[in-house]
């Protein structure tokens, strides 16, 4: 049974596929009359109206669940859970704190898991931002995109499918916010490298993509104080799209916290493609679903 938890559980050729279903006009129905459980630990927006709407047009129902309904860890065990979801669903969707959570999922081999982000990875929004690329750009292989701020679990998942679809892959931020080794290793694994720069000026140089996310993301609020001093200098506005060139496009997961990690001047300005980046979660998940729950199953791999 395959899973998503994170880009590379997919080959180079089934990211490529993934990617050419995510723009089908006529998506297979793999999930005609059946149900898809979506369990959400954190809140999202943009997660449960793209999965939600996903499932919908390829037939399915999708259920939104809170975490405080089923009692993760608590009132019930995470493989508990997950084997009850199972009796009603075809595919399990989950919005966690720990990415211990979604390999305890899969682990349990009921129904396909679909990791909506962890703290780990975050492979729902990397398809929607090299799908979101692709469009752009065409062909990625040889293209360039800089990540400016948080070596986070979003740069881990885009690295991923940037690098594996032959992307020159940057990063610029502080010291302390950068990929541990095990991060490092699993890229290396997968054949991706990237470059890490100290000035973000000198990053962005040349690029065809200009990334960020924000510096204080959900749970960090205590730290938010600390975060703003160290993120300092790391900000992506007017003059640092000017150090990237009139090529380079403005890409960012949102939510934005305006003012900080980017000025309104570039979400909102001619180089930005957020709002489509956004609208391609919904494409990139129904891609990945199509996939995942019809080619997947049906040629055993």
């Amino acid at each position: 049974m395959r899973h998503l938890l994170e880009i590379d559980d997919l080959s180079v050729a089934e990211l490529g596929r993934v990617l050419d279903l995510a723009v089908d006009p006529s998506p297979p129905q793999v999930l005609d009359g059946q149900g898809m459980a979506l369990l959400f630990e954190k809140p999202s927006a943009r997660t449960r109206n793209s999965m939600e709407m996903a499932v919908v047009q390829l037939g399915g129902h999708p259920m939104y669940i809170q975490a405080a309904e089923v009692g993760l860890g608590v009132r019930e065990s995470v493989e508990d859970v997950t084997r009850t979801l199972a009796c009603f669903h075809a595919c399990l969707g989950a919005r966690v704190f720990d990415h211990a959570t979604v390999e305890a999922m899969a682990a349990v081999g009921a129904v396909p898991v679909v990791n909506m982000l962890s703290d780990g990875a975050h492979p729902l929004q990397a398809l929607a931002d090299v799908l979101t690329m692709k469009q752009e750009m065409g062909d990625l292989a040889g293209r360039v995109v800089t990540y400016v701020g948080d070596g986070n679990n979003v740069f881990r998942s885009l690295a991923l499918a940037a690098g594996m679809l032959g992307m020159e892959v940057r990063f610029t931020g502080p010291p302390g916010y950068r990929l541990g080794d095990i991060d490092r290793d699993r890229l290396a694994t997968a054949g991706v490298g990237f470059e890490e720069f100290d000035r973000p000026e000198e990053a962005v140089a040349g690029a065809d993509a200009v990334y960020s996310d924000v510096w204080v993301s959900m749970g960090q609020e205590d730290e938010k104080v600390k975060r703003l001093a160290d993120f300092e200098g790391f900000q992506v506005d007017g003059s640092l799209m000017d150090a990237a060139g009139e090529q380079a496009l403005f890409l960012h997961c949102l939510p934005a916290h305006r003012g900080e990690e980017v000025t309104d001047g570039v979400v909102d300005g001619p180089s930005s493609r957020v709002w489509p980046q956004a609208a391609n979660r919904m494409h990139a998940a129904r891609g990945l679903l199509a996939w995942l729950l019809g080619e997947a199953q049906e040629t055993g791999q």
